[in-house]
């Protein structure tokens, strides 16, 4: 790896951005980028949670899209063995919170971005898009205004540095979060037959959808999954709930509409309960034969890597709402995900990322916007 995309993945890790702060390491990778001859605008959503767009290119056509989310999931501190901001090295591992999922994603981009900047060449187009609140729902990108939806190029195609290992996906499954609410009546804990508890009854809905195995299906994203991951109602040991709340995480597959899987949901969870959408995020499904797929197969064999596609991520990107905007609205630009982090270290305890797949990383980005620019 070269020194540069380390250091630039120490800074990022460094910066603590659970939740907040996304500015301060939209600054620091836009300061790298206007260096290196990139024009930069930093989109307002929150304070101190500024997201950046980065462009470079001669403006005749659209540019292609890398893209990563600045925000990480929180932290205990004390089950890690090593400081989770700490960015210390094991052998060829880097141990921080974020280094998979997905900073060394953003820091290979930016670095592959700067390196391809500074070859004398006429550039076709570049442009990155470095985002807060992913981990909540993508709702940094949900939350800009229409005049900083413009200020994204529109119509080219786009990669996504999510945590993918090196190895090329085509899609991912959608997410579609709701929230259940019951409404009981309160009563003494001495006498629960005089009240309606709503926590029971949401219990109830909780065991049956964790229980349940029908979920409609597809052929290469699998089962539709639901995951039980807020259920909170009462006031004291000593009351009988009236109100309950179940907040639950639906990963959705191409083929499948929302109303059927609330009305699901709905079947599920039983009388007495309600079912609202909380976030609605599409899954991504992009065809293998689409000529910016072979583009990408191009530059991984050119770099030595398997170019063949694997199965759809279980997770969700920020795709599900940028693919649509790049796309202006009309069709979805041409997606893939394609990072240097490890899948399996998404959220986990001692997170850790390879500094050689970055390094591989940053080669794939470089050759790709070579080819790119050739083409």
């Amino acid at each position: 790896m070269t020194a540069r995309s380390l250091d630039v993945l120490t800074d990022l890790v460094r910066l603590r951005t659970v939740g907040g702060g996304e500015g301060t390491a939209a600054r620091h990778c836009a300061a790298l980028l206007e260096e290196a001859g990139l024009g930069t605008r930093l989109l307002d959503w929150s304070p101190g949670r500024e997201q950046l767009v980065a462009r470079a290119g001669d403006g005749e056509g659209p540019p292609l899209t890398f893209t990563g989310h600045l925000d990480t999931v929180p932290v205990d501190a004390d089950a890690w063995s090593a400081d989770p901001y700490g960015a210390e090295r094991d052998g060829d591992k880097m141990v921080g919170r974020g280094t998979s999922d997905m900073k060394s994603g953003v820091a290979a981009a930016v670095v592959a971005t700067v390196e391809h900047m500074a070859r004398p060449h006429t550039c076709r187009g570049v442009q990155v898009v470095l985002t807060a609140g992913e981990e909540t729902g993508c709702t940094g990108l949900l939350g800009l205004d229409a005049a900083a939806r413009a200020a994204l190029a529109t119509g080219g195609p786009l990669v996504v540095a999510e945590p993918t290992a090196n190895e090329l996906l085509l899609g991912h499954k959608g997410a579609h979060w709701m929230r259940l609410t019951a409404t009981g009546r309160a009563a003494h804990g001495s006498a629960p037959e005089l009240g309606d508890n709503a926590a029971v009854r949401l219990a109830r809905a909780a065991v049956a959808l964790h229980d349940h195995q029908g979920w409609p299906r597809h052929d290469r994203f699998g089962p539709v999954t639901a995951n039980v991951g807020v259920l909170r109602g009462g006031v004291a040991p000593n009351v009988v709930p009236d109100t309950a709340e179940l907040l639950l995480d639906v990963r959705t597959v191409p083929g499948v509409a929302g109303a059927q899987l609330r009305a699901q949901v709905g079947v599920l969870a039983g009388e007495g309960v309600e079912v609202a959408d909380h976030v609605v995020l599409p899954p991504l499904d992009t065809s293998a034969v689409d000529p910016f797929v072979g583009l990408v197969r191009s530059a991984l064999a050119a770099s030595g890597l398997d170019d063949r596609a694997g199965p759809p991520a279980r997770f969700f990107t920020d795709a599900s709402v940028l693919a649509g905007l790049l796309g202006e609205g009309r069709t979805a630009a041409p997606s893939v995900v394609l990072g240097p982090g490890e899948p399996a270290q998404c959220h986990v305890v001692d997170e850790y990322c390879l500094a050689g797949r970055v390094e591989q990383a940053t080669a794939v980005y470089r050759e790709l916007l070579e080819q790119w620019c050739a083409a």
